[in-house]
């Protein structure tokens, strides 16, 4: 009894389903960072803070949101529960270290030394991103976009769900807020941090161009290299020759079946290989990659298209996050004192868009064989439309634009190094407008549209320059998408 009992458990905790959810509750807790626009306000009340010096706070903020090198590293030398503890103990004692002085109980700090708490405590939310996608995307190999959507979607539901969880309690001190961002997410990820890992099989994705596997047999009639280079390697070889395949191989090849169509290719290549075997034809080795294929960051560096990704998104997703990171302020300077509802409709938009963002991109790819950076140039284009209705500062402009900025997640489809890096730098120049705007000396309490259109055209004039380049990526790599995803739909 007992045994069966102790299997019933280990199969129940070794569960990829339950693995699923548990990652789902973490992710719920993995996106802190948009309740910046919630405790802020606090901060700069209680520390008598002016508008630069919570920009730079916001600088912080964001970067510690980006860097997940030091969250990857520690997953290779650790479990994932070691690293999932080591994000909990980050998030509780920064935010924690902040509450404590936003609340008298601590002495204050310099400003740098709460840029170091603010990225402290945001930076914990990469190794519960990190942690929750690796393992869900290992234990459901055949679904991981799906996977990665709905994850992705927690994180951004996050907000919503903190801030609700904070007006239950309906308590006038405002500061508690940042109490529980410090302590909450810390609790459920000690909770949980056992039960997120990779459970069952793992699948290795190999590259083969035979059809089927070849009998051990048959494998001694197939013809050998006389020759090699020391330094090549047969997946080397096979690598070039499939490279060749696809040069030589009629056009008519694409348009048969899937059958006769791989059947046709491996005549061709082992036609090529033999005949590369008896010196008839000399196969030339690539420089490096073409389009649509995998490239190292070095190989990625050199090409246009990397810094078209890296540009549009610098000025589209840095405008977006600087929106974000100073909602609260622009809320109060409309005559809005609950802000915190503003945060709760961008983390709902925010799911929202990250769940349509992508089955949008999916539609584009799967069914029309056109390039991806379509949707984000739509992203960019609609969060132009919602700064413009900030600056305006019109009666109900705050809830339009809230719905509009769904468009902020939607222009996260690359989330790659890139846009993590785009993040990374763009605040550090959209945070000195606001230092430019107001002074930096003294506290200001600044009311109206006035206080932020300038910013906001700018930020849209941003967004613009962000479509023209995205488009630009779409006209780049049509043919590429066409190839890769055109012959499916025949």
């Amino acid at each position: 009894m007992m045994v069966r009992l102790r299997e019933r458990f280990e199969n129940f905790f070794n569960n990829r389903w339950l693995v699923f959810v548990a990652a789902m509750w973490i992710q719920s807790c993995a996106g802190i960072g948009y309740l910046f626009g919630s405790t802020s306000p606090v901060i700069k009340s209680s520390l008598n803070y002016n508008q630069g010096q919570i920009a730079r706070l916001g600088v912080a903020k964001d970067l510690g949101d980006s860097v997940g090198f030091l969250a990857v590293s520690l997953c290779e030398v650790l479990p994932f529960w070691g690293a999932l503890l080591v994000g909990a103990l980050q998030n509780f004692v920064g935010y924690g270290w902040v509450w404590l002085i936003v609340t008298d109980r601590s002495p204050t700090l310099p400003l740098w030394a709460m840029c170091v708490l603010i990225f402290m405590g945001t930076n914990g939310e990469t190794y519960f991103n990190t942690i929750s996608l690796v393992s869900c995307v290992q234990n459901f190999p055949k679904s991981r976009g799906p996977v990665v959507g709905i994850l992705k979607g927690f994180a951004g539901l996050s907000g919503a769900i903190l801030t609700q969880i904070y007006v239950v309690f309906h308590t006038p001190d405002h500061a508690s807020l940042i109490f529980m961002v410090a302590v909450g997410p810390a609790m459920v990820i000690i909770a949980l941090m056992f039960i997120v890992r990779p459970v069952g099989v793992v699948i290795p994705v190999s590259l083969s161009f035979c059809p089927e596997p070849r009998d051990p047999a048959n494998e001694t009639l197939l013809p050998q290299p006389q020759k090699q280079d020391p330094g090549k390697s047969e997946a080397d070889i096979n690598e070039v020759i499939f490279s060749e395949v696809e040069d030589e191989k009629p056009k008519e090849v694409d348009s048969l079946p899937a059958s006769e169509r791989q059947k046709r290719i491996a005549q061709l290549q082992a036609k090529l290989a033999q005949a590369a075997a008896e010196g008839a034809v000399r196969i030339k080795r690539r420089r490096g990659p073409h389009r649509g294929e995998d490239f190292t960051l070095m190989q990625a560096l050199i090409k246009a298209d990397f810094w078209l990704i890296f540009f549009s998104l610098l000025l589209g997703s840095g405008s977006g996050l600087t929106v974000i990171d100073n909602l609260g302020q622009m809320s109060q300077s409309l005559g809005y004192n609950n802000t915190h509802i503003f945060v709760s409709m961008i983390s709902i938009w925010n799911f929202l868009g990250r769940i349509g963002g992508g089955y949008l991109s999916e539609i584009i790819v799967r069914d029309y064989a056109y390039p991806r950076p379509v949707a984000m140039a739509v992203a960019q284009g609609i969060m132009a439309v919602g700064h413009f209705f900030f600056a305006m500062g019109w009666p109900g402009a705050m809830y339009i634009s809230s719905l509009v900025f769904s468009g902020v997640i939607a222009s996260s489809i690359y989330d790659s190094e890139a846009e993590k890096q785009a993040h990374q730098d763009h605040h550090q120049n959209l945070g000195l407008v606001f230092s430019d705007i107001l002074d930096l000396d003294e506290p200001l309490k600044c009311e109206g549209a006035i206080c932020f259109f300038l910013t906001s055209m700018i930020m849209s004039g941003f967004c613009i320059i962000a479509v023209v380049l995205s488009m630009i990526l779409v006209h780049r790599t049509k043919i590429v998408y066409a190839h890769l995803y055109g012959k499916s739909r025949t």
